[in-house]
Order: C-alpha cells, then structure tokens, then sequence
C-alpha cells in the first residue's frame, strides 16, 4: 500500500499557489502510483485550531467553529476545481481527531512522557511557540519570521522531547532516504543540535486560548496546535479508531513506509523534529517513519517569498480561470525542481503550454487523427514493411517510457514530463522527414503513409497514458478520439507496441490543446 499525505493547510488564510502546487504535486505522485500497478490512498486536509484562528474569528465578531467552516471550504472547491481527487479528508474539529489526540496524551502522560512546569519566556505570537536562544539570529533578535514576540510566565504541560533527540539524530544519520531532497538532512541535522536537551510545550492555558483540543487529563489547558495538527497524519488513518468510525484500516494503510508532502518552512522543527519524535514516543519503528518529501517555495518575478504582507499572492482560482485547469496542472509540476525554490512566471505558463502541448503535443495528435481521417478513412494499419526510421520511433517510445518511469518512482515529474516531451520532438521530426502529406499523393505509397501514421497514434496513445497523472482530463478526450475507451484504465506493465489493433477505426478527432492567447491589453 503506498500511503502519500501533504501537510494539512491552516484554515487562517485563503489557499494560494503554494498550498496548489503541494496538492496537485500529491495528486499527481497518487495517480501515477496507481498507473504503476499499486494501491494508493491519498490524505489531505485542514488545520482548524490555533490562537490565529480565534483572533481572527473574534475580530470578525463570528465563532471559531463558523470562521472555519467558512475558510474549509475555500480549499476544499479549489481542489475540486484543480481536479485534486483525494481518498481521505482531515479536518482537525472532527470528533474522531480529537479522540485520537486524547487518547496520545493520556498514553504519553501514562508512560511518563509528559510534565508540568511553569516557564517564562519569549512568545512568537505568529508561529504560536516558545522562542529560546536558538532562535535569535547573529545579533541576538528574534528575527522578523517570529512577527510579534512577547514576555510570557505560565505553566504548561511538556513532552520530553530531549529522551528521543539522541534516537532522531542515530536514525537520520543511518538513513539514506527519510528526507528527499537529500541536502535538506544535514539542515534538518544542524537545527537538531540546538534542540538536544530541550523539550516541547504542547498545551496553552484555556485563559489565554480556547479554541483547541482540552486535555483529557486537565480542563484548564487545550492541546498547542503543532502537536494537534500533527496527528492528523495518523488519525484519519485509522489509528485506534473504533472499528465503526469510518476510517481506513490503519494496519494495512501504514504497513508500507508512508510520504508525508510538506513545505521547506515546516521541515524544521515540526516535521523534521517534533513529529518524528512524536511517532518514536508512540512506539513507532524505524522501518514505520514516514519518508519526508520536502518541496520549496513559489516566490515571485523578484525572487521575493510570496507573502499576503507584500500583496505579491497568486491566487490560483483565478489562474484556473484564465488560462484553464490543465495549463495550472501543467505548468506547476513541469516548472519546478522538487525540493527547489522556483520563480512563477506566468508568461513561461502561457509558454510552456503553447509550446510542448499546443504545438508540439498538439501536432503530434494532429498528424495522429486527422491526417488519419483524410488519407486512411480514419483506419489504422500496422502491416506494411517497417523502416530504420520507423524502429528508431519505437526506439524512442520504449527510451522515453523508461526514463519517465524512472524519474516517477523517484517523485521528480518535471523531469518524467520531460522524456515525454523528447519522444514527442522524436514523432515531429519523423514526421518531417517522411512527409506523408506528400506520399500520400501517390497511390502506390498508400502502405507506407499508413505505416508511418500508425506510429504517430501509436505514439500518441501512449504518451494519453504516461501523461495521465498530470493531466487525467486530457487522457480522456484522447481515448475517446482515438476510439479506445479502455485507455483511461491501463497501467504501466499494459503498455506495448501494438496498443491499437491492426484494422482499428479512430474517432472524429478535435483539438485538445487549444492556444492560450492573451489579448493586447494597450
């Protein structure tokens, strides 16, 4: 069972190109899990707690219960309109998310595992969390990340996370693969080095926030929401849930080694430190730590991180709205580097769909159908005599095939697009070549035209397969042209040459890869 996560969004806010990119990325490894032959479940959700949310909720003059909902659903009409198909949702209000949270604490408390003491201190208003001097910069001040900091003295209840630092530290080193890319482990090293001997406050004083999961164990306080947020990962799959609660098996949904998608910004501490620490405090064994994909940031023209504060946002509503949803799906899987920082450039979105898919991938299926329309009544044939030309486009295909596989498992879909894109320029040059517009005008040349558009729809067919997962709605336009509805449900090990039967009729084609043309706005 291959289990994939993302990280939960914080319902504090409205989705933007960032929070997209992360959900289309996971939709994308899903499907092509599953066009690989495996099972695939795929958990998404929400973060609905936190001081954040309640004061902004108080502002509104609204309850945090009606501010979230609100907010839920922003994210959840984007995913849907993204083509974003999920298999399980979290939202941490939810009453079997809050018994699971309980139920941890009451283990951890049990095993002796948590404490209380009272503490004065730095508070990052913001990131809501306890600031020590590991988090002031050269100078000694909180930097600006922190927002507001202020002076707090209150008691609260803590997890004895310096009793598993010396196990994280012994388990990342030994591990070659927990955090892709590979050179964000000596960072997720470096910042562990400065929480050796430090432990984790997890509650907040009812006093101070309401708006989160009480203690199952002492009513004055509720749950600090990194701690909360965290679980859900486990929670809504299943974790001692009653066996009628509607959730999956837990068992056989984490018996392979989970992807948990999460942003640069929350690697350290949250994922990178607390919840694998977390997981060890539960019982967890090495072999059952999730593998952490970490992602980075969509900053703008500038370089600039994208931020509300510097009205430098995307909103990919309206991105959808413009250009469609397969360029957005496109362009943000094909024009990043996972694990890198990558600018968004809304001129190389109109660009790169124009490009690979409007003109070249576009051509191709042009070719494919409709010469295949004019010069063989819409039959294709794979009998005549084949050429070096001909073996060097199958050459191409069983190439292109295996370097997009290979890039796939290892979560990198730019570069798997782009072996894609190779066999396509392969087809289009073929086809200048050949010229089968200018053999067909001769009769005797008949078998030759009809050999060489096979490998055009050939080619086209299962490029419709490969290019699936980044775009399932294409994929279904195509099997419908190409007449073979059983294309939308093959996997990897279907594909072979030969997918489209000799004698087989095509349908009425029409274009799939409309231009996006932007007007002049002078």
């Amino acid at each position: 069972m291959f289990f994939l996560t993302t990280a939960i969004d914080y319902t504090n806010g409205s989705p933007h190109i960032g929070h997209a990119y992360e959900k289309v990325l996971a939709d994308v490894i899903t499907r092509y899990r599953r066009l690989r032959g495996d099972e695939a479940f795929f958990l998404t959700g929400v973060d609905q707690h936190g001081q954040k949310v309640q004061q902004t909720a108080e502002k509104e003059g609204i309850a945090p219960e009606e501010f979230v909902k609100r907010t839920t659903l922003k994210f959840s009409n984007l995913w849907k309109k993204l083509d974003v198909s999920y298999d399980g949702w979290a939202e941490t209000i939810d009453e079997r998310h809050k018994a699971c949270v309980r139920l941890i604490l009451s283990t951890l408390k049990d095993q002796g595992q948590l404490y209380k003491k009272s503490h004065n201190g730095h508070y990052s208003v913001r990131q809501e969390q306890f600031l020590g001097d590991r988090d002031r910069d050269e100078s000694g001040n909180f930097g600006p990340e922190w927002g507001e900091v202020i002076e707090i003295e209150e008691e609260n209840w803590y997890f004895k996370l310096s009793d598993h630092t010396d196990w994280l530290k012994a388990y990342l080193e030994g591990t070659a693969d927990v955090i892709v890319p590979a050179f964000r482990k000596s960072e997720l090293l470096n910042a562990l080095e400065k929480n050796i001997g430090t432990d984790l406050c997890i509650s907040r004083p009812k006093e101070r926030l309401r708006w989160g999961i009480e203690f199952p164990f002492d009513e004055n306080y509720v749950t600090y929401v990194w701690f909360d947020a965290l679980i859900n990962y486990i929670s809504f799959a299943g974790y001692h849930a009653a066996p009628d609660s509607g959730l999956p098996d837990f068992e056989k949904l984490w018996s392979g080694r989970p992807v948990h998608i999460i942003g640069k910004d929350i690697l350290i501490p949250a994922h990178g430190i607390y919840w694998l620490c977390m997981l060890h405090a539960m019982g967890f064994s090495d072999a059952q730590m999730p593998q952490l994909l970490v992602h980075g940031f969509w900053n703008s023209r500038g370089g600039d991180k994208m931020s509300k504060s510097t009205g430098n946002i995307v909103d990919p509503n309206e991105l959808a709205d413009k250009f469609g949803v397969e360029a957005v799906r496109y362009y943000l899987v094909r024009d990043i580097v996972i694990g890198k920082d990558s600018v968004f450039d809304m001129d190389r979105l109109v660009m790169l769909f124009n490009t690979e898919l409007a003109n070249e991938f576009g051509n191709l299926c042009n070719r494919a159908l409709n010469m295949s329309q004019r010069f063989t009544a819409g039959v294709l044939t794979n009998s005549g005599a084949l050429h070096e030309e001909d073996i060097a486009v199958q050459n191409s295909l069983t190439e292109a095939t295996n370097a997009y596989q290979t890039a796939m498992d290892d979560h990198d879909v730019s570069k798997g697009l782009e072996a894609l894109n190779r066999h396509v320029s392969v087809c289009n040059r073929y086809a200048e070549r050949m010229k089968p517009w200018e053999l067909n005008k001769t009769s005797e040349n008949k078998e030759r035209v009809a050999t060489i558009l096979y490998h055009f729809a050939e080619s086209v067919a299962h490029i419709a397969v490969l290019i699936s997962p980044v775009l399932p709605g294409v994929t279904a336009k195509l099997a419908d042209q190409l007449n073979l509805p059983e294309l939308t449900n093959f996997k990897l090990a279907d594909l072979h040459w030969g997918l489209l039967p000799d004698g087989h009729a095509i349908d009425k084609p029409s274009p799939v890869f409309p231009r996006i043309v932007i007007e002049d706005q002078a």
